[in-house]
């Protein structure tokens, strides 16, 4: 598939995975006041400051960005995260995880390597691919970007594929710090999900450090 021959966001029909396209309708039928479609990139109200910052996460919550229609809203992973960008100034407004809540970011964007929601939150290799060009054109939309956050290692895996850049060069490491080749910094972090934080493979703390590194590169 040619990026050209597609936009940063599916439809909210996309019938590019079949598996998915089953999970959604079945959703659709049990939950139907909820969002049960491809979840679009969260973006700021106003161009500025210009987005400077794109965090890439793994893929929808079932009862979490699929409900609400918000990546990271509605579910565990989303308190820590926004109550962190509120903390560095990515983000104003009290976050209370509905869509309407008035939180808005400042200077980045938060997206998903997989738009719509899979089976017990574990996309598999095929609707990554599928999924991948809506990343690579919501990265080639940005021409301010200066960082890519990558929350987990599949997100981190993602980005690379989506840039065409080698896996092997540039290796997964909480709080690693990568340059990628046209100045554009590739930073990465266990994901801030509740298991994650439950077992202490990452705590607040550890978070916060990471966004103390991107609030230089962002500032620099």
């Amino acid at each position: 598939m040619e990026l050209s021959s597609i936009n940063c966001a599916p439809e909210k029909d996309c019938a590019l995975c079949p598996r998915l396209v089953e999970f959604r309708e079945a959703n659709r039928t049990a939950f139907p006041d909820w969002h049960n479609a491809p979840v679009p990139t969260f973006c700021p109200t106003s161009a500025k400051p210009p987005v400077k910052l794109l965090i890439v996460g793994l893929a929808p919550g079932l009862r979490g960005a699929n409900r609400t229609g918000r990546p990271f809203t509605g579910d565990y992973a989303g308190d820590l995260l926004y109550a962190t960008l509120g903390k560095f100034g990515l983000a104003r407004g009290n976050y209370d995880a509905r869509p309407d809540d008035g939180l808005e970011l400042v200077g980045c964007q938060i997206t998903n390597s997989v738009r719509c929601v899979p089976p017990q939150n574990k996309p598999v290799g095929a609707e990554i691919a599928a999924c991948r060009p809506f990343l690579a054109n919501t990265i080639k939309a940005l021409p301010d970007l200066r960082v890519i956050l990558a929350l987990g290692t599949i997100a981190h895996g993602t980005v690379l594929s989506a840039l065409g850049m080698r896996k092997v060069t540039f290796p997964f490491g909480h709080g690693a710090v990568h340059r990628l080749p046209g100045g554009v910094f590739f930073a990465d972090s266990y994901h801030c999900s509740r298991y994650n934080t439950n077992t202490r493979r990452l705590t607040t703390d550890m978070f916060e450090s990471v966004f103390e590194k991107l609030a230089e590169l962002i500032a620099d």
